[in-house]
């Protein structure tokens, strides 16, 4: 799948200038370190049917951009069996989700361990909708590929279809929903977060979730490969200036304020979802059935407590980046920083890492070591901005209310402004 991402605020201004300092020197880095890191080479990069739209806007493009904008992948799953096929893989109380919503999931090894995470939505009783990172598009394909010939061989009914033929855009920011009913005539104050919905956009057939990956309202815009441009285009033009293509280092930022990981760095194959701190997106019912990839692990660990937990981080001195060693008061060893960086919005730099468990609660004061000299930090929680989010008026418990406020969305790259 193709996606593109368009963002709109009103704090813009050093938000912006940031993201474009970060392109910049990402686009000067190391390139074989970064195919390396992507597993890629560069006959396989891939262009997206808005390219020459960002590179005639100024987009800055890399071969570190290892799947361009294609960063997520997008397939439906439909049959009477889809909801049972699912429950498998996923730790989501999937048959619990009334159509036309969705939750956040972890795609799960018979480890417990995190094969990737993902955003699924009940379109209806027979039909799944869910993206995955296009980093692992591999991989989570031919994971459910194996396990869908096993089910259909014990007679399941489930069938897959991959969107290779749609793209996405992500419209984020306080002004998405007035900026895009501009081009619709669906009621969207009727759509809250987490909801999906089939409707024209702009004149085409559009997939639309009131979701995102930056801690603030904002929608996923699945639309035809062949319609992207004029879309993205009309986005722009309808909202007279107040919309603005970005990328990166703007999108990094932000998730990491609203405590968001991202797969390959918070949260990889070894890290279980209860060590990463997304408990919430284990339904109660799957809690006291099991019947996913690992239950025997996880179920464990949300009994005894696991021995290591995702936290939040305050800190002085340079930013904190990822593998940066985190020790307590006297020295010791207890984690390390898997994201870091200055927040624009809080003016102050922040981070997530995993530290022993005992030592996780906010308050508890710690070391983060940046080229060799111990900064002074404070564990916090994860979620270190609170952000802006239209939630169901009927949301005052449940999923909706726990998405709203944890909006864990990872997604495993980021690419041009």
């Amino acid at each position: 799948m193709l996606t593109s991402n368009i963002f709109n605020g009103e704090n813009e201004g050093s938000l912006w200038q940031l993201g474009q300092s970060i392109t910049r020197r990402l686009a000067k880095a190391d390139k074989k370190a970064v195919a390396r890191r992507y597993y890629s080479t560069e006959s396989e990069l891939k262009k997206t049917a808005l390219y020459d739209f960002h590179v005639a806007n100024g987009g800055k493009m890399g071969e570190w951009w290892s799947f361009d904008v294609s960063h997520m992948c997008g397939l439906s799953l439909k049959g009477k069996g889809s909801v049972a096929f699912l429950e498998k893989l996923v730790i989501a109380d999937v048959a619990g989700l009334p159509p036309g919503t969705g939750t956040l999931t972890v795609f799960t090894n018979e480890k417990g361990g995190a094969i990737d995470d993902s955003v699924i939505t009940k379109v209806k009783d027979d039909h799944i909708y869910l993206v995955v990172n296009a980093g692992c598009r591999d991989k989570d394909l031919a994971h459910i590929e194996e396990h869908m010939k096993a089910f259909k061989a014990k007679g399941g009914d489930v069938s897959w279809h991959i969107h290779d033929e749609r793209s996405l855009l992500a419209l984020q920011g306080p002004l998405a929903a007035p900026s895009l009913q501009h081009l619709t005539k669906e009621d969207l104050s009727k759509i809250y977060f987490g909801e999906f919905r089939i409707l024209d956009i702009n004149g085409a057939h559009c997939f639309l979730t009131r979701t995102g990956y930056t801690g603030e309202d904002g929608f996923e815009i699945s639309v035809p490969s062949e319609h992207a441009l004029d879309l993205a285009k009309a986005i722009l033009e309808k909202s007279e200036g107040k919309v603005r293509l970005t990328g990166l280092g703007a999108r990094d930022s932000l998730r990491l304020e609203a405590g968001l990981c991202l797969y390959g760095n918070d949260m990889e194959q070894h890290t279980t979802p209860v060590e990463a701190g997304l408990t919430w997106a284990i339904g109660k019912r799957r809690r006291a059935e099991g019947g996913f990839l690992g239950a025997e692990v996880i179920l464990k660990q949300l009994a005894d407590g696991p021995s290591i937990r995702r936290v939040g981080f305050f800190s002085s001195g340079p930013p904190p980046r990822s593998h940066s060693e985190i020790q307590d008061e006297k020295g010791a060893n207890i984690g390390e920083v898997t994201s870091g960086g200055f927040s624009p919005c809080l003016k102050k730099n922040i981070a997530m890492g995993y530290v022993k468990s005992g030592l996780h609660k906010a308050g508890t004061k710690v070391k983060i070591v940046i080229r060799g000299k111990a900064n002074d930090g404070v564990v916090t929680k994860c979620h270190l901005y609170q952000q802006n989010t239209t939630s169901h008026p009927n949301s005052s418990g449940g999923a909706f209310q726990l998405w709203n406020k944890l909006i864990g969305i990872c997604f495993t790259s980021f690419y041009e402004i």
